[in-house]
């Protein structure tokens, strides 16, 4: 119990740098009217804009959001809830305490417009251990929110940023001093900002989907013990040592799409049909990463994720660095399953960052045919 207390201070103290984060508190509530400046946009009153009320859902999925906006810009509310929990990584053993925005890894994705304003609800509950935060790649100022949100257990905050930037991109928890820890227990997601006229192609040509999918990937490093085995834990707060310091190998035990191996693979599968259209976000919070659709490809893709640069056409396979999310669109033309793959294929097959799309629909033997089936070699 000694050990743990001591592992929680470190954790929640933060004492060395608490006069900086005054500081930057202060300067962030300066900067407001520098914003201004600084977003070449009407000041609005924000509490004569209409307000809308999004309830999350659990990745892979998305909530219900229209491509094009109607309207003006919007208030667009969220509430997310803070859940510490263990989670399984694999059918070997393998247990984490995830931190986590909803209670999955990784956290929902959320979608709005340019121009409206994203509020957030942040609730730690006080059945958590753990100081947490939410720093949003997609807001400006304030250390993406990190340094306004801290909130203890039994605590809640609200903030509310302006999406200026059209893209996807990562949000993750970054409390002082413990950032990377909190980040590969599975604390992100992404956001994805889209243009007020929907996404376009180099040409100007509007960009459909019919369904959009959220991959979160995410690298884990389990201790083990001399024996070998993966070692368990109690608490979030009695693990922190062990895991800083696999994790100060930079050599993951797992890396997995939504949380595990094979979360989204069988039963947990993602779905479509031949001739949809399918937009596929995909974020990585701390690794680069290289998606690949074995059997499709991209034909519209942003990999850094960022609206405002026209999108490459036609890749295999397309680079997403870390801290970044990327989106893929892609209609598919045959049925079958296809498997959605890192293409580092080590972290694929051996460590788990593989998922499965089932495509149902009619077989087109222009595009693929079997001309010979395989028969004894001298036949």
């Amino acid at each position: 119990m000694t050990n743990l207390s001591v592992s929680r201070r470190t954790i929640l103290a933060g004492a060395a740098i608490a006069g900086a984060l005054s500081q930057v508190r202060v300067a962030a509530a300066e900067t407001a009217e520098a914003a201004k400046v600084l977003t070449p946009a009407t000041a609005l009153d924000v509490d004569s804009l209409p307000r809308v009320k999004v309830d999350l859902v659990d990745p892979p999925f998305v909530h219900a959001h229209d491509q094009v906006a109607t309207g003006g810009p919007k208030v667009v509310e969220f509430t997310m809830n803070i859940i510490e929990k263990k989670i399984a990584l694999d059918d070997n053993g393998a247990e984490y305490w995830a931190s986590t925005f909803n209670g999955t890894v990784p956290g929902p994705l959320m979608v709005v417009h340019e121009g409206d304003y994203v509020e957030l609800t942040l609730i730690n509950p006080p059945s958590n251990e753990l100081m947490h935060n939410i720093d949003f790649h997609s807001a400006t100022g304030a250390l993406g929110g990190g340094a306004l949100t801290q909130v203890n257990p039994g605590e809640r905050c609200v903030l509310r940023f302006k999406a200026t930037k059209p893209g996807v991109f990562v949000y993750h928890c970054a409390p002082p001093g413990m950032v990377a820890w909190h980040v590969v227990s599975g604390m992100n997601g992404a956001i994805m900002v889209l243009p007020r006229d929907g996404l376009k192609d180099r040409d100007g040509k509007l960009v459909s989907y019919d369904k959009v999918y959220y991959i979160g990937e995410q690298d884990f490093y389990v201790p083990r013990d001399e024996a070998g085995n993966w070692k368990t834990y109690d608490s979030p707060g009695e693990s922190y040592e062990d895991v800083v310091t696999v994790m100060k190998t930079l050599t993951p035990t797992h890396v997995v799409f939504n949380g595990g191996v094979g979360a989204l693979t069988g039963d947990n599968a993602m779905t479509a049909n031949v001739g949809e259209t399918v937009a596929f976000v995909h974020s990585q919070a701390n690794r680069d990463t290289r998606p690949h659709l074995i059997g499709g490809h991209g034909d519209y893709v942003w990999a850094t994720g960022k609206f405002n640069n026209p999108p490459e056409t036609g890749l295999e396979t397309w680079f997403i660095p870390g801290g970044t999310a990327g989106l893929m669109v892609y209609t598919f033309e045959q049925p079958g399953v296809y498997a959605y793959v890192n293409h580092n294929l080590i972290e694929a097959f051996e460590l788990g960052a593989a998922a499965h799309v089932v495509v149902k629909g009619d077989w087109n033997d222009d595009l693929m045919k079997q001309v010979v089936a395989p028969t004894a070699a001298g036949a």
